[in-house]
């Protein structure tokens, strides 16, 4: 009878331990299922690589992140820079042209050309307006012009702080602290004079308004070419610096830094 009683209590304990693992091993298996279904829910959210973002990391030239279209404003002056309009380009780099012309090449002068012009136009005005009264026709339209202020202080504004930027700059490399900006600026200044000694003011800002309107559009025909280029160039520059750099630019003694200077 012991025995007997014995076999019973093992047979309900091996049928209470089934429903136990059977419940356990639906909990392991959803939660499998579920880790699975969160491992896949994932991967597809995760974003693939786009074209664009390994296009990004592309070298380009002085840096920049945006088309060439948007760093000249993106507005009508770089659609004139980048001959987006034909005929408006052309007419501008024929107009800029003529004046160049009139006044290197002919010597022709600022104050007699202006004068000359409101003479004609003055002339030519009061000759019609008299006119009319014999003709019986009517008199010509001078429109009133008058220019707003707002304009004026935008300008001065803008001048104003391109101004003070620029002696903040001056100040910064005056003072000793880097000599790389030192040394930039002191080869850009000598570069300027002597191109200014070669030619004027009038053509030295001619030649660069010809750059502007040649130069963007030949780069962003060949954009891809040219970074190439500029990328293998930089890397030579930059090996060059580094070895005149530790041989020349780390034995000058330089100025105090900022953190010094606030200590």
């Amino acid at each position: 009878m012991a025995d007997h009683a014995e076999d019973l209590d093992k047979k309900e304990e091996t049928l209470i331990e089934k429903p136990a693992e059977k419940v356990h091993g639906d909990h392991d298996s959803s939660s499998s299922a579920s880790s699975e279904s969160d491992s896949e829910k994932k991967v597809k959210s995760k974003p693939a690589s786009s074209p664009t973002s390994v296009k990004d990391k592309i070298f380009r030239l002085f840096g920049r992140e945006k088309p060439v279209h948007q760093v000249f404003g993106g507005g009508k002056p770089a659609d004139v820079f980048l001959w987006r309009n034909k005929k408006i380009s052309a007419a501008v780099l024929g107009g800029a042209t003529a004046v160049w012309v009139l006044f290197e090449l002919l010597e022709y002068h600022l104050l007699t050309l202006v004068c000359h012009i409101l003479i004609l136009a003055l002339a030519i005005l009061f000759l019609w307006s008299n006119a009319t009264t014999f003709i019986n026709k009517s008199p010509p339209r001078i429109p009133e012009v008058r220019l707003s202020e707002e304009p004026f202080r935008q300008v001065a504004a803008a001048v104003r702080f391109e101004i003070n930027r620029a002696l903040a700059l001056l100040r910064e490399i005056a003072s000793g602290r880097d000599l790389k900006k030192f040394l930039a600026v002191v080869s850009g200044l000598w570069f300027f004079s002597i191109l200014g000694s070669y030619c004027n003011f009038l053509t030295l800002f001619y030649i660069t308004f010809v750059l502007l309107h040649t130069l963007p559009v030949l780069y962003e025909k060949y954009e891809d070419k040219i970074d190439s280029f500029a990328q293998k160039a930089m890397i030579e520059i930059r090996k060059k610096y580094a070895v005149f750099d530790e041989k020349v630019l780390s034995k000058i003694p330089r100025g105090p830094s900022k953190d010094k200077k606030r200590a």
